[in-house]
């Protein structure tokens, strides 16, 4: 009987499956490799960390970092980087919490480079938000930046105990680090003219860049473009930002979390004011949280987002003769920079305007010189120039013209009716509308759903017989709950603090804050009387509050008065500084308990708040603890001062101040 299958057969059947199975397998190889390189494919999102594979790619030898809060060292570091164009060079600006920072020590790889540092100093010495993870990093690192030429400007502010602190410090570090410092630390004072000692550090700087790296300026002075215009003709009304800051339709639908680019819209719930008379207006707000959650604890701040007054607005279109409502994006130049837009495009000239734009504050001197060219009038566009100068002659009619006059943009084109720049020049120059902090005056603990402001509405008279309003306070208070089922929202995020009460409740407190410095202290009262309902040891609570007349500004005299009576407040000092004929300040009633601030802070561990006004009232009472530690604790000035330090540095003495 022959075998059913032969040899040959099993040899060809083998073959065949061999195939077969061959053949599956290549075919799902063949078919993995797409998936393979779909997996890959995040290579681009780690090439965009690299600034100096950026740089490379187009060609820039400057980089400018900027540690900002307001908008204006990114501000600054948008102009630097815009002047080495001037000088043959090609600079960049950049954010550092998009970067990695470590590659600074690659930056020799590029030939003539530089980094310049822009960086301000927030709170008590902090770094801003966006530079926390690059002084992180410094502070961390101990990375070799032989070879890193670098500058730093610094900007703050005198009337803060931390000048400077954080430009000081990275000018340090970077030095300790092994980095050449190609040109001196700047300091830049907000109290005083930040303007002024930005141009004045510029004017030497770049002599310096070019004697280092052996260039000339070019000589090109004429204005250089950031953004080109498009106007849109037909374009879907919902793809048109409508005063988002981040994802389009974001306040339609929102979801959380909540932050600077994704603000929560609040409905306003209590919009009152607190004082009985007066010519001010002071008023407390009540935002709504719920389903949002947002949390907060006492001593953070609420940041809001305002909108211009539309009165502004309007005229702006009436003066540039043009219709607001042309729906138009601005569209970087370079387009490899990280930004493609100077604010949400696309939209319109009004929702800029309104939502994106600062309309209102002085523009700054490199706004006034870009502006120039479009004035008609040849004498306009020299003082115009001679404004944007570092000559001692222009920078007092800056000073004179511009800020001590308070002209805003608006009162520019007013009195200088030879000026029509177009209006997409001017909304690609003026800086962003920043969010307005508050201290939160309300407890988590008493109110989880619920977040208190409390705020004076700013108004005053200028040089020119203007009337200039504050944009957030004014805002704010048109913001009146309704009945008719459309509800007053306000968009809003939560920025933590080092304000803290002390973790021990059985410390002391001793809360200092006049005028609308009482707001995190409403906070800390709530929070201490819930404290004693859960039974807690809770210490001394002591508040100083001044205001001018008792019958006028006593904000939140019943509350405060009821919280005496429950003995939540140990004690209520109340300086009334314009009710008798000479002036009685919050350091005076310091000064006549003496015994008993020395008993709490030197015997019984008190922990010491301030909020408010930092240019005098912080300042003066920080000279009366100095006064009173020399007294009673029998020391010199310097030891006060240093014991006054010593409480900072245990954060047993904690500043929330604003100038």
């Amino acid at each position: 009987m022959e075998p059913l299958l032969s040899n040959l057969d099993i040899f060809l059947f083998s073959l065949i499956v061999g195939l077969f199975v061959y053949w599956v397998v290549f075919r799902k190889k063949t078919e993995a490799i797409p998936e393979f390189k779909k997996l890959e494919t995040p290579a681009p999102t780690a090439r965009e960390t690299s600034f100096i594979e950026k740089m490379k790619k187009t060609g820039k030898n400057i980089v400018v970092f900027y540690g900002s809060q307001t908008g204006t060292a990114e501000e600054f570091a948008n102009r630097l980087s815009k002047d080495a164009q001037r000088y043959g060079m090609k600079g960049m600006a950049a954010d550092p919490e998009e970067y990695d920072m470590s590659e600074l020590s690659r930056l020799k790889e590029i030939d003539n480079s530089l980094a310049i540092f822009c960086m301000a100093t927030y709170g008590e010495g902090d770094p801003t938000d966006n530079a926390q993870d690059f002084y992180d990093w410094l502070q961390e690192g101990d990375a070799d930046l032989d070879g890193l030429n670098y500058t730093v400007f610094s900007l703050g502010n005198k009337t803060y105990e931390h000048y400077n602190a954080m430009g000081k410090y990275v000018d340090k570090r970077l030095s300790e680090l092994g980095a050449k410092r190609i040109f001196d630390l700047g300091l830049g004072d907000d109290d005083g003219n930040l303007e002024e000692d930005f141009v004045s550090w510029r004017e030497q700087f770049w002599p310096a860049v070019c004697e280092h790296f052996g260039v000339e300026a070019t000589g090109e002075e004429s204005s250089i473009r950031q953004y080109e215009l498009k106007v849109h003709e037909d374009l879907n009304m919902n793809k048109i930002y409508t005063g988002e800051l981040g994802r389009l339709k974001s306040f339609e639908n929102q979801k959380p979390p909540f932050d600077s680019k994704n603000p929560f819209l609040a409905p306003v719930t209590v919009n009152r004011k607190l004082n009985k008379g007066g010519d001010r207006h002071l008023m407390h707000l009540e935002l709504d949280i719920t389903g949002s959650k947002i949390r907060y604890e006492s001593g953070d701040h609420v940041a809001v987002y305002p909108t211009n007054d539309a009165t502004i607005v309007n005229r702006l279109g009436e003066v540039l003769g043009v219709d607001l409502d042309t729906v138009i994006s601005l569209n970087n130049l370079d387009e490899e920079s990280n930004k493609k837009h100077p604010f949400p495009c696309p939209t319109t000239y009004r929702t800029a305007l309104t939502h994106y734009l600062d309309i209102t504050n002085s523009p700054r001197t490199n706004v006034l010189y870009e502006l120039a060219q479009y004035a008609s009038d040849p004498k306009d566009q020299e003082n115009m120039r001679k404004m944007a100068s570092s000559s001692p002659e222009g920078k007092a009619l800056y000073q004179s013209w511009v800020l001590d006059s308070c002209r805003n943009i608006l009162a520019i084109l007013e009195d200088l009716p030879s000026l029509r720049p177009p209006i997409d020049h001017l909304c690609e120059l003026l800086p962003r509308l920043q969010a307005r902090y508050y201290s939160i005056a309300s407890s988590s603990k008493v109110h989880p759903n619920s977040i208190h402001i409390c705020a004076v509405v700013v108004e005053y008279k200028t040089k020119t017989g203007r009337t200039n309003k504050g944009v957030a306070t004014n805002w704010l208070k048109s913001k009146v709950p309704t009945d008719n089922g459309h509800k007053a929202t306000v968009p809003m995020y939560i920025r933590k603090s080092q304000f803290r009460l002390p973790f021990k409740a059985s410390n002391p407190v001793i809360m200092i804050g006049p005028g609308t410095g009482i707001a995190p202290f409403m906070g800390f009262i709530q929070e201490r009387a819930w404290l004693r309902e859960q039974g807690k040891e809770v210490g001394e609570t002591v508040l100083y509050f001044g205001c001018r007349h008792k019958n006028e500004d006593f904000l939140y005299q019943e509350e405060l008065e009821a919280f005496e009576k429950e003995g939540v407040l140990t004690r209520l000092n109340v300086a009334f500084s314009r009710d008798q004929e000479h002036k009685v300040y919050v350091q005076h009633q310091l000064k006549n308990n003496k015994e008993a601030v020395w008993r709490q802070i030197h015997t019984d561990n008190a922990h010491i708040y301030i909020c408010g006004d930092a240019r005098n009232m912080a300042r003066d009472v920080q000279t009366t603890f100095y006064e009173i530690a020399e007294e009673l604790g029998g020391m010199m000035h310097t030891q006060a001062v240093d014991y006054i330090k010593k409480l900072m540095t245990k954060g047993r003495y904690s500043q929330d101040v604003w100038s």
